[in-house]
């Protein structure tokens, strides 16, 4: 997401700045100016003057005011996820809210839930598909049993718990169980797979068919292959994959995640399940054995993810950010229509 926001606004016409800590990763094409640092800490001094700073995780919320006070730009955050429920630290990621009051979040569940426990109302900017995903309409040339799909992402080092991974296992073994003719599929992003030695376990069981697509390409082409594909994370702020895998026609099965609101509709164009309803396994069966039904939902899904763009998101991050600078136009007389963009990026992956 943040690519294709920071790649959108620069088509835009924007000036932006993708400021990185020495040692991250970039693992998309970026259009965008990338200043990496000599450090493998953000410093105040790094960042470069700017009409808005962005921060987007919580460790860099600091910092990044930090440069905001010393006249560098306004500083706006990012939120991809409201850190404090699922991660470590979280007596550093809470009051983090309590910094600047221009927040951008994904969705509406996102933003009543920060707005409850902070006071501070964001805009939201959702999540978007690229054009890159799209039904091929190559299910029928398969000749394949029924494939169920979903994503396994790497347990190891990482923080995975609100994906219930262990329970999607559990509950795609048991549609195993009691239909055996059907195939259970896991995809994983390459460099997790081949670094993760559960994930490698797993496939060398032989029990479900692994796939480790490089680019959106291959990853829209194994979404077309799925008749089925499920998610089972209970936390997420926008749950993109859900949305991808409808735009390229597969059945949606999902445990709310809060996010996945914006687009999941049980019974219309999804079976979508509370966690605790321990209902995964036979709302996927129940698609499996009800094709008029399958059809029905994959049909419905796809249409509704039509209006789903990056192209209106990076509208609607231009619009909030405006917003904030005309707040804040007193004190920052540089800013315009025209915006010099500062990013920041904690170590990971662009």
């Amino acid at each position: 997401m943040l690519v294709e926001l920071t790649n959108g606004l620069t088509a835009m016409g924007h000036q932006v700045v993708i400021l990185m800590p020495l040692g991250g990763d970039v693992s998309y094409t970026v259009h965008s100016t990338l200043l990496r640092t000599d450090h493998t800490v953000l410093r105040e001094t790094d960042f470069p003057y700017a009409d808005v700073i962005v921060s987007n995780f919580y460790t860099t919320v600091p910092v990044a005011e930090a440069a905001s006070s010393n006249g560098k730009g306004v500083h706006v955050r990012l939120s991809l996820c409201y850190e404090p429920l699922f991660l470590p630290e979280n007596e550093k990621s809470f009051p983090s809210y309590h910094i600047t009051p221009n927040l951008i979040v994904l969705s509406q569940w996102q933003q009543e839930l920060i707005e409850l426990g902070h006071g501070i109302t964001g805009s939201i900017v959702p999540v978007g598909i690229s054009a890159a995903f799209r039904n091929l309409s190559i299910r029928h040339r398969l000749q394949e049993p029924l494939n169920i799909t979903a994503i396994l992402r790497k347990e190891e080092n990482g923080f995975s718990w609100h994906r219930e991974q262990s329970y999607l296992v559990q509950q795609l073994d048991a549609v195993k169980q009691n239909l055996p003719h059907v195939n259970i599929n896991f995809i994983s992003p390459p460099d997790e797979f081949y670094s993760s030695p559960s994930l490698q376990a797993m496939k060398a069981s032989g029990k479900y068919r692994f796939y480790t697509p490089p680019n959106d390409a291959e990853l829209c082409y194994h979404y077309n292959c799925a008749d089925i594909f499920v998610s089972s994370s209970s936390f997420d702020t926008g749950s993109l994959p859900g949305l991808e895998a409808m735009r390229c026609g597969a059945a949606l099965v999902s445990v709310y995640s809060g996010g996945n609101l914006e687009y999941a509709r049980h019974e219309e164009n999804c079976l979508l399940s509370y966690r605790y309803e321990n209902r995964l396994a036979s709302d996927v069966a129940r698609l499996a054995m009800d094709h008029p039904l399958r059809a029905r939902l994959a049909r419905q899904g796809e249409i509704d993810s039509a209006g789903w763009t990056w192209e209106n998101s990076v509208k609607k991050l231009e619009e909030a950010v405006l917003r904030f600078l005309s707040g804040s136009a007193a004190q920052q007389p540089r800013a315009s229509a025209r915006s010099r963009l500062s990013g920041i990026f904690r170590t990971g992956k662009s």
